[in-house]
């Protein structure tokens, strides 16, 4: 019975020894083997750290000359990309936070006037700016979708994000 005792406190004590090690670490961020595409394979977050949830952001107008609420307006999916990734940046550091802090992304794209897809290359020429960069590393793990619509007609791209605040070192 004592020897039953002890091993129930050994295993505890072992147990908040992790846990107290977990608090310190840091977002672990796993690349896909053998690929140099640039999102994460899974993400880890340490116990102790905040999630924030950003909502869908949309792009700006990006060319104030083009017909008012006109797909010229907002741009081609890359112009779009990048005015949402900015917006999103711009939350972010009102938050605290910065664009490395993103670890997981919805992307909603839709197919330009004519085309029989989505943009998906133009999409990753505005996202690889802010993503997979020497002075932004941290990837996101990420799902792309393409969608019929979005609430305005002109917008070809929503993105929705996620970011980890990690705790505090003592």
């Amino acid at each position: 019975m004592i020897r039953h005792v002890v091993t129930r406190a050994a295993a505890a004590l072992a147990l908040a020894a992790v846990a107290g090690a977990a608090q310190g670490q840091e977002v672990v961020r796993h690349a896909i083997p053998g690929s140099t595409f640039p999102i994460a394979r899974a993400v880890e977050i340490p116990a102790g750290a905040t999630i924030v949830h950003l909502s869908g952001a949309v792009p700006s107008v990006t060319d104030e000359t083009a017909e008012e609420g006109s797909r010229a307006a907002f741009g081609d999916t890359e112009a779009q990309t990048i005015s949402v990734l900015q917006s999103i940046q711009g939350t972010l550091t009102d938050l605290g936070l910065e664009i490395g802090d993103v670890y997981r992304m919805q992307v909603f794209l839709v197919a330009p006037d004519g085309a029989a897809g989505m943009d998906f290359a133009g999409f990753m020429e505005g996202y690889t700016t802010f993503f997979g960069t020497e002075a932004q590393p941290s990837l996101p793990v990420r799902s792309v979708v393409e969608v019929e619509g979005l609430a305005n007609p002109a917008w070809l791209v929503e993105i929705e994000v996620s970011a980890v605040r990690s705790p505090v070192s003592d």
